[in-house]
Formats: C-alpha cells, structure tokens, sequence
C-alpha cells in the first residue's frame, strides 16, 4: 500500500487572528514570528489537506530574477498538481513533506524543517549555478479559486549574478527570463499567483 504523502500546514484561523488578506501582503514578520512558534504548524495527509479549507498548506514560492529579468516556465503535463498543468509560472517550489518520511514530534523547530524543505524543493527542480541571495518577500492568499483557498505562499526572491539556471524537473518546460514587459504580453497564460506575484514584482524587488 502506498504511503499518503504528508503535507506542512497551518489553521486558516491563526492567518485569520493575525489578519486575513488577498494578494501579497509584504510586512511579512508578524506573520513568520507566529507560524514558526511551537504548536503552531503540524503535517497532515495531503488528501484530507486538499480538500479542508480550515487549513492552508505553506508553499514555499521562489522567484528568481537576474538585471531585470525573470524566471518563468510552462508546466508540464508531470505537473503534480494537475490544475495547473499548462500554466505558466513564476514561482519554483512546493508543498513541504517531512524529511525521510519521518514526522516530526511535537517540539520540532519548524523554522529549520522550512528552511531544509525550500532547499531542498529548488535542488529537485533547477539547478542554479549562479551566486545569488535569497530574502521573503512577501506572503501570497488567494481564496478566489479551489486551489488557492488551501494553499498559502511564502515568496521568496532570489537575485541572481547571472541566468545560469537549467531544468531537473520533466515537468518545467519553456524554461526562460523575460522582463516585466514581455511577462506583462503573455500574463493571461500566467497561473494565478504568478498574476498577483507580477502585479507587485516592482515593491518585491525594491524591498
């Protein structure tokens, strides 16, 4: 029998005590200082996850940009999330499982168990042979759809030295940076977070 994959969350009521929000929201410290506290975060099976809105899934969301440019694919059909296949992205990363398929106990630093996962979700993804820097920016809520009604997006920007970044993931296709001008031509293709992550890419760099 398969093992059903164990995913990070968090109780939308805790988001909500701090302040429910749509879109971006950049005063991103409150909100770090509470989901990292003891307690707060546990894993759950990813099925029960998908489909209870009472909880968000913590998505780590990583844009990369380099002189202006972005990072951004097409995800393909090996897409693990099928509502977004053929969508186009901005972001690299992932819901966070436990390490070695072992769940914490109670007590666990999840701020490291976040950390080792972010890292962890770009290796199997992209290999990125460039020094670059790596700051959140942002967290990301979107209840307007199914997808985004469960899921909540730490964005992290990554400045890179230079583009040298190439493809692990089969299901990253159509792998390149564009500026904000050429993004802004093909933003209807765009997955929804990425929309919203394009609207305030301005505010995210500049930080």
């Amino acid at each position: 029998m398969a093992q059903v994959e164990q995913v990070l969350v968090v109780e939308r009521k805790v988001i909500e005590e701090l302040g429910m929000f749509h879109g971006l929201q950049f005063n991103v410290e409150p909100y770090l200082n509470k989901l990292f506290e003891p307690g707060i975060m546990s894993f759950m099976p990813r099925p029960e996850a998908e489909a209870n809105p009472d909880f968000k899934q913590l998505i780590p969301y990583v844009i990369m940009g380099c002189k202006g440019k972005y990072l951004n694919y097409v995800r393909g059909k090996r897409a693990g999330e099928t509502r977004l296949v053929s969508k186009r992205s901005l972001g690299i990363g992932g819901h966070i499982n436990p390490v070695d398929d072992e769940v914490p106990l109670f007590g666990t630093d999840f701020s490291e168990v976040y950390r080792c996962a972010v890292e962890r979700e770009i290796e199997e993804e992209v290999n990125v042979n460039t020094k670059h820097t790596d700051r959140i920016a942002a967290l990301l809520n979107d209840d307007t759809n199914e997808v985004g009604q469960v899921h909540l997006g730490v964005v992290h920007y990554w400045d890179l030295e230079t583009e040298d970044v190439t493809r692990r993931e089969q299901m990253i296709t159509q792998m390149n940076f564009m500026a904000v001008e050429q993004l802004q031509e093909v933003k209807e293709s765009l997955e929804r977070w990425s929309q919203l992550c394009l609207d305030g890419i301005d505010k995210m760099v500049k930080q």
